[in-house]
Formats: C-alpha cells, sequence, structure tokens
C-alpha cells in the first residue's frame, strides 16, 4: 500500500465518504486533493520545523517547543511584549529563557496565533451550544450561509454546494477575506459556484439584510469569536432558540469555552496544538510541522459533515468545532498514522505531491 502524501488523509478520506452518503451522485474531491490543495497550487515542499508557507515556525524553549505563527500584518510589533523587552528581538535567545507554557500563555494573552508541542486541547472537537426547535426532516438540499473567511469554514460550504447546497457567501466590505489578496488562486477555487452577497456590517442596514439572510438559512458558517458576533448584535444561539432546524456551525481554533474563546488559531498553530507534531516527534525523534495547515481541510471536511447530517435531522442546533480538538481527535483515531508519519519525515525536502500522488 503505497502512503498517502499527507499523514491523516484515510482518516479525512472516511469523513468524506460519509459526507458523500447523504448525498447521492455528488462528485466530491478526494480528500488527498484537499488536504493537498495549496501544495498543488504552489508547489510546496515537506518542511521541516518551518511551515510550508513559512509563517509559523518552530522555536526552542527551556523546556519543551512552541509553533509561533506570524500570518497577520502586525504580528511581529507584540514580539517586545511577548520577551518584556524594549530590546533588538532575538528569536532563539528570547524562547530559550522561557519555558513552553509560559511562552503559550504570554502569547495567547497578547493574541498571537501560538501552541505548544506539549500541549492538550482545551476543548473537544465538536461542542453543542445551543439546542433549536425542530421541524420536519427536510427532502431538499439546504440553503447555506457563509460568514467565515480563510480556508475551513470555505472549504466546509463548498464541499455542501457540491453536495447540492445553495450557496451564499457574504462579503464585509471593509473586511475582506484576506485570502483574496494573499492566495487569490485559492480563494476562487474555494468560492466557485457560490452566490456572494457585500455587506457592509458596520450600518444598520447592512446589518438587518444579514438578518434577512440568517433568516432564509438552514445552515449558517461561520468562524468569528464571540465577541465579533456579539458586537453586530447577534447571538448565535438565540438564532438557534428561534428559527426551526437551524444548524449554526461555528468554527474556532480552540472552542469557544473560557480562556480558549479568545485564542487566535490558524491551520499551522492549531495543527501543533493538536498533537499532530507531538506525534511526530515521538514516532521519529524530529521537530516539524505535518502536512499544509493540515487543520484547516480536516475541519472544513468534519465541519460539512457535521453540519449536513444534523440539517438532515430536522432538528436544529449550535455546533462548535474546533481545529485543535479536531486534529487530535482525528491523530487518535487514525490506525495507519504511525506509518504515514514516518514516510512524511523521510520525504523532508521533496514535493508533498509525489508522482503517483498527484490529484487526477
Amino acid at each position: 500500500m503505497i502512503a498517502p502524501a499527507i499523514p491523516l488523509t484515510r482518516w479525512a478520506q472516511g469523513e468524506l465518504d460519509a459526507l458523500a452518503a447523504m448525498a447521492p451522485g455528488a462528485a466530491l474531491p478526494e480528500a488527498g486533493a484537499l488536504l493537498a490543495e495549496r501544495a498543488m497550487l504552489h508547489g510546496l515542499t515537506v518542511t521541516g520545523n518551518i511551515s510550508c508557507r513559512g509563517g509559523c515556525r518552530f522555536h526552542r524553549t527551556r523546556d519543551g517547543w512552541v509553533a509561533l505563527n506570524l500570518a497577520r500584518p502586525g504580528d511581529s510589533e507584540l514580539l517586545p511584549a511577548l520577551f518584556h523587552t524594549d530590546a533588538p528581538i532575538d528569536l532563539a535567545t528570547g524562547f530559550a529563557a522561557l519555558d513552553e507554557a509560559e511562552a503559550v500563555a504570554r502569547g495567547r494573552l497578547l493574541g498571537m496565533a501560538i501552541a505548544g508541542l506539549c500541549e492538550r486541547p482545551a476543548s473537544p472537537a465538536l461542542a453543542t451550544s445551543a439546542q433549536g426547535l425542530d421541524r420536519p426532516a427536510p427532502h431538499r438540499p439546504p440553503r447555506v450561509l457563509d460568514l467565515s473567511a480563510l480556508w475551513a469554514g470555505p472549504l466546509a460550504s463548498r464541499l455542501l454546494r457540491l453536495c447540492g447546497g445553495e450557496v451564499t457567501r457574504v462579503e464585509s466590505r471593509g473586511r475582506e477575506d484576506r485570502l483574496h489578496e494573499t492566495d487569490p488562486r485559492h480563494f476562487h477555487r474555494l468560492a466557485e459556484g457560490k452566490r456572494t452577497v457585500a455587506l457592509d456590517l458596520r450600518s444598520a442596514a447592512g446589518r438587518d439584510r444579514l438578518a434577512q439572510l440568517i433568516a432564509q438559512a438552514d445552515i449558517v458558517i461561520e468562524a468569528a469569536r464571540p465577541r465579533a458576533l456579539r458586537q453586530l448584535g447577534f447571538d448565535a444561539d438565540a438564532c438557534v432558540r428561534a428559527q426551526p432546524g437551524l444548524v449554526w456551525l461555528t468554527i474556532t481554533g480552540h472552542g469557544i469555552a473560557g480562556e480558549a474563546a479568545n485564542w487566535v488559531g490558524f491551520g499551522d498553530d492549531t495543527s501543533v496544538a493538536g498533537g499532530i507534531s507531538a506525534r511526530l516527534h515521538a514516532e521519529t525523534g524530529e521537530i516539524g510541522f505535518v502536512g499544509d495547515a493540515i487543520a484547516d481541510p480536516l475541519t472544513g471536511i468534519f465541519a460539512a459533515r457535521a453540519a449536513l447530517e444534523r440539517y438532515r435531522t430536522g432538528h436544529g442546533a449550535r455546533l462548535i468545532v474546533a481545529m485543535s480538538g479536531l486534529v487530535n481527535e482525528a491523530v487518535a483515531r487514525d490506525p495507519h498514522l504511525s506509518q504515514d508519519l514516518t514516510a512524511w519525515n523521510a520525504r523532508r525536502g521533496r514535493p508533498i505531491l509525489m508522482p503517483e500522488a498527484v490529484p487526477c
């Protein structure tokens, strides 16, 4: 058996197979193609302690390792506060003076996307924060409202569209999806076939129109931290309780419970927080990233399956997907992971997509 190009592909294919079973006739991509989609677009290689796109890096601490993701403009400006110094920043020296847990706690308090190699996820893969009103089980594809950005949420709505769903994507004027600028080819692939509505959510008219779109939806997908919705005047749990059959899917880095609700997380760092790099280290003795921001496509696939499964029952609910918890669950359940991680590590410096693994 040829090992898949990216570990956890087999687990992801199981989720896709479950999704396809609910939508007979749907032409869904294979899991290997989805996990390697960005790698295929950019010719990415298997890396070590630097993520495939270079934004996230492992750093040695006094007692372990942390992965720091400087993905956004301005993240580097937080480094003096992270290390409590006004002196020029040397990341190796700064992290070497901190314990892993201390570095992670400081970074998260500052709003940085950071994870410890040995941490455990703060939240499970899937939780329910509100149960909604029931309606008769529907016999039509869902109307999907996508309020998310970047990779995981848009992938979930893309898969639901391929399952027959009617997808409306909301673009917030003044806060457009950064993926449109940083990776336009990937953005357009995720947005293909979706209706786009641009709204100024700073205006009352824009918020009123968003409320109308929510009222017309069967599934809502969003990835905002809790206070962002509240500032716009929307309470997801209240929406679910008021609208029969509504499935509201919230994609987060680390869940919405306690302090973790405010932690920033992207695909590479939440993958580390979910334990995939710790498992790589246990199997090979090497520190490194696994896949390309693997938490993103894994979460998109899992979220689409969970949302459609719930929609088909007619039982409304708000579902909370935590990217770090999801990776942790996949790591625990993939029986082939040890051999796939060993094969991945042996290919450092080579293209992620081996010739025999390039999707047709």
